[in-house]
């Protein structure tokens, strides 16, 4: 399943390059005011069409089609839960920072998850108790964050189209670190790479931005909890689909910094 997820994934991407390689593209805009581009929904109807073909007795949320009754939704044991085009601004930017994220959710907890990054030929993908690795085009590497120590000065990834002042609050908290500033779920994927410690993302998120990037962070050793309960980030609990604040983070983080 999770080899079939990275080649659904890419082949999304490959639909997203071909509309990243215009000159112009359309851009709308939602109720909420966020973008979406017609490689958004290009995106998700690969996705879309695969999973439904390959496993099609597996419900799906995506951003792209997210008006699902809460008395359905609520039924649901496990369920595909999917960000087509995870970062539009920074599509609409044209700086690379964007990726796929597809996630298995099962009895709320993302158990796998693929996070591609087309641009940057970088295919981030786990499963719970079964590992993640980096799939970069030529080799693969296995990714294990709990080996990396933490360092006098951490290192701390925000995201790059918007900081909120609670998370300028909280690593004012730590001393001295190194802030780094990244787009989409490329954020979750430092973490579990090990070029960061931590991603605190104390502002506004819905469940499909982080579900792929948090299975992938779990499967690599690295956790995701509630802020400021500490309790681990879980899906379709309730009918809205807003995540809590949450740090996404290695377990030394937690450790010297929520102990």
């Amino acid at each position: 399943m999770l080899d079939s997820m990275v080649v659904i994934a890419k082949a999304a991407g490959e639909a997203i390059m071909l509309k990243y390689q215009q000159d112009d593209v359309a851009v709308t805009h939602k109720q909420d005011d966020s973008p979406v581009t017609e490689a958004d929904i290009a995106a998700h109807k690969v996705i879309v069409a695969a999973l439904q073909t390959q496993f099609s007795d597996i419900p799906l949320m995506s951003e792209e089609a997210a008006d699902i009754d809460w008395h359905t939704r609520k039924q649901w044991q496990t369920y595909w839960l999917i960000d087509p085009l995870d970062g539009t601004k920074e599509f609409i930017k044209r700086n690379g920072e964007f990726t796929v994220n597809i996630a298995l959710i099962h009895q709320g907890k993302a158990i796998a998850g693929v996070v591609y990054a087309p641009v940057l030929n970088q295919c981030f993908y786990g499963a719970i108790e079964l590992g993640a690795w980096l799939d970069n085009g030529t080799s693969q590497q296995v990714l294990d964050i709990s080996t990396r120590p933490l360092s006098l000065a951490p290192v701390i990834v925000g995201s790059r189209s918007h900081i909120s002042p609670d998370v300028a609050k909280y690593v004012a908290k730590i001393g001295e670190h190194t802030m780094q500033s990244v787009g989409s779920s490329l954020k979750f994927c430092m973490v579990a790479t090990g070029e960061a410690d931590a991603y605190p993302r104390l502002g506004p998120t819905s469940e499909w931005d982080t579900a792929a990037a948090q299975a992938v962070l779990e499967s690599a050793g690295g956790q995701v909890l509630c802020y400021p309960d500490m309790t681990p980030l879980r899906y379709n609990q309730k009918q809205q689909i807003l995540n809590p604040y949450f740090i996404a983070a290695s377990p030394a983080w937690f450790t010297s910094y929520h102990t």
